[in-house]
């Protein structure tokens, strides 16, 4: 009898159960998922921008930003709320950001077999900059508002005006347009609407009699063209278009195209926030609510080490103290930077001289400098992270053999900037204002940029990355 009581001991529960998982599971069954659901897993590869990739295992309800979160997390990335899963789709050159809340499984079903369509991991610096800075994104003469609105609405109202349900501002302008099966364009006025987006059959009359119905967006998804001349002959750079969920055929795209970037941008934002509406600024204001509700992987919402957590100190009085004017603490952290290098140049050897430095070619270390990229690269990388002011790299000049260039967008526009050298007393130095500002280096260039706009429309803000940050 007391042998039989034994064989009914329960057996020891695994004090353990994490070792026992994928790594994946373990990460995200934490809080990021809905409790007791039996889940079934999926496998998705995901791209960084230098086509390395990453191939995880995922619940079939994951969002996109909870991909993120799991790729941020697994590369030790910090997280400044701009990392974006893209889908970009090989066959027709288009590309578009997955939203926050969509479902990355949904997004892969709508895929063709045979078709090589990507998912990609990098910073949209544009994501939710519209949210910031409405102005630069909604230009007055493509705004209006309907008739019971003031017009004179301060243009801090043109978001709560796109977020409610009652008022809405129109966007109206010129777009080309490629006309269904033949390969030419057509330049139409167009007016966007909360049902959908319309065209006029007679001039810039928006009579109803007059207004065609294009396409709506709630069973389509907006694309940017990254190749729009090429593969369907558009008039401009800037094309963008509309792909329904469920088909993959070229013939269903509605191809657009708009004069300029300004135009472009603030088109396809408007289409964003009629699409999604509330929900955008939910993404954008709660950035960690997973599936369930809970911040996800159970941790306090992650600032990580984003400039509101970084604290400066000083220590050169005789008291430490804080130093809360961020312009101050980042001063502090750049003297710190060349003091280092100051040193670390007396360590090389005796004799090392900045000349002998800069030779050495620092910058090539730095992830803001592209070796031996073109002018038109540059446009595409800038243009890839969002057009919001301050997105920089630095690069060979393709011209002048011992120059650089700085592209820097500003204005919804992507400028260059000569970097000279010039040789002063046997020492050589670096400027952009003709020897006005000379830098020893190109590092010490761009960190002052960063805390200075000196001859620049703006200071350096995001870094275009070479690699992988």
């Amino acid at each position: 009898g007391d042998y039989g009581k034994i064989l009914e001991i329960p057996s020891i529960p695994n004090p353990f159960p994490e070792l026992c998982c994928s790594p994946f599971a373990s990460v995200l069954s934490a809080s990021l998922l809905p409790k007791a659901t039996s889940r079934t897993k999926q496998v998705i590869k995901v791209y960084s921008e230098d086509d390395s990739s990453k191939t995880l295992e995922i619940p079939s309800d994951i969002t996109a930003r909870d991909v993120c979160q799991l790729l941020i997390l697994k590369n030790h990335y910090i997280d400044d709320h701009n990392w974006t899963l893209f889908e970009e789709l090989a066959h027709t050159g288009l590309e578009r950001a997955i939203e926050d809340h969509e479902l990355v499984m949904e997004v892969q079903s709508n895929w063709g077999m045979e078709e090589e369509n990507k998912f990609y991991f990098r910073k949209n610096y544009v994501k939710y900059a519209f949210f910031k800075n409405p102005v630069s994104f909604f230009p007055d003469h493509m705004i209006s508002f309907s008739s019971e609105t003031n017009a004179a609405v301060k243009h801090s109202g043109i978001l709560q005006m796109f977020l409610s349900s009652s008022t809405y501002p129109e966007i109206h302008g010129y777009l080309h347009a490629k006309e269904q099966g033949k390969k030419s364009w057509k330049k139409l006025y167009f007016v966007l609407r909360r049902s959908g987006l319309y065209f006029s059959t007679k001039g810039t009359s928006k009579e109803p009699r007059h207004l065609q119905f294009f396409c709506e967006f709630s069973n389509s998804d907006i694309y940017m063209s990254l190749t729009g001349r090429k593969i369907s002959g558009a008039p401009t750079n800037y094309g963008f278009c509309f792909k329904p969920n469920k088909s993959g055929g070229t013939r269903d795209l509605k191809q657009l195209c708009a004069d300029d970037e300004q135009s472009r941008t603030c088109w396809m934002t408007a289409i964003r926030l009629f699409k999604y509406g509330m929900q955008l600024y939910q993404n954008y204001t709660q950035p960690y609510q997973g599936r369930s509700g809970c911040s996800p992987l159970s941790m306090t919402p992650m600032r990580s080490i984003s400039e509101n957590s970084l604290v400066a100190m000083d220590f050169s009085g005789h008291r430490s103290r804080i130093i809360e004017n961020p312009t101050e603490a980042l001063s502090v952290a750049v003297e710190e930077g060349l003091a280092w290098r100051r040193r670390g140049c007396l360590r090389l050897n005796s004799h090392c001289s900045p000349i002998a430095i800069s030779n050495m070619a620092i910058h090539r270390s730095q992830s803001w400098f592209h070796h031996k990229i073109s002018r038109d690269e540059a446009q595409r990388l800038i243009l890839q992270h969002g057009l919001v002011d301050g997105v920089f790299l630095v690069r060979d000049s393709q011209s002048n053999p011992r120059t650089f260039v700085l592209s820097l967008s500003h204005g919804l526009k992507i400028k260059h900037f000569q970097i000279v050298p010039l040789e002063d007393d046997g020492k050589l130095f670096y400027t952009l204002d003709d020897g006005h500002t000379r830098f020893t280096d190109l590092i010490q260039l761009v960190e002052f940029y960063q805390l200075n706009k000196g001859v620049l429309p703006c200071k350096l803000k995001h870094y275009c990355a070479r690699i992988p940050l």
